[in-house]
């Protein structure tokens, strides 16, 4: 039997205009090259980004997107269909109005490269549905989850997200067992 060369990832996909430089609720520039004052927990004072935040929506190609409740449950299968048919296994899903949470195993040196295909799947199945425009934010943030604890809370904080409004897909069967 082949050894399983996947690891298990808490990666969040945010759809395009989601997070913006200088938004109010805290934002942190790529590499971290400028410091911020401030967090989604700790928000910097009012005003203080207002003119960065104005740049940032002014360079934006369309408005931010928004999942409809309609369009979560869509989005979620198709990330887990995609990411399933690449070998990967899906956990749990969380679809929120402008990002998502998976818990899936994957082969690390893929995990970036499966992730924009499966949003790129994602896509597709949305414009097949009537979708016009831009769907999701550059990249992606896949954080290797360190041990089963922090698996653990990972999935509890992903199925905590439909008490938001979140569309949650729960698969408890490996891929490969699947019948």
């Amino acid at each position: 039997m082949a050894r399983d060369n996947r690891v298990w990832f808490h990666a969040v996909l945010s759809t395009y205009g989601a997070w913006l430089y200088g938004d109010a609720r805290g934002f942190r520039t790529r590499h971290h090259r400028e410091h911020v004052e401030g967090d989604y927990k700790h928000r910097p004072t009012v005003g203080s980004y207002a003119s960065q935040e104005w740049r940032s929506r002014k360079l934006l190609k369309q408005d931010p997107v928004t999942f409809s409740p309609a369009h979560r449950q869509l989005v979620g299968e198709a990330l887990q269909d995609k990411l399933t048919r690449l070998g990967a296994w899906v956990l749990i899903v969380a679809v929120s109005a402008q990002h998502v949470h998976l818990l899936v195993k994957l082969p690390p040196s893929l995990a970036r490269k499966w992730l924009g295909m499966a949003k790129m799947h994602a896509s597709f199945e949305l414009k097949r549905h009537g979708w016009q425009g831009k769907v999701w934010a550059v990249r992606c943030r896949p954080e290797r989850v360190r041990d089963k604890a922090h698996q653990t809370n990972a999935f509890h904080y992903i199925s905590r997200h439909a008490e938001q409004g979140a569309w949650v897909g729960v698969w408890k069967t490996p891929p490969e067992l699947k019948v």
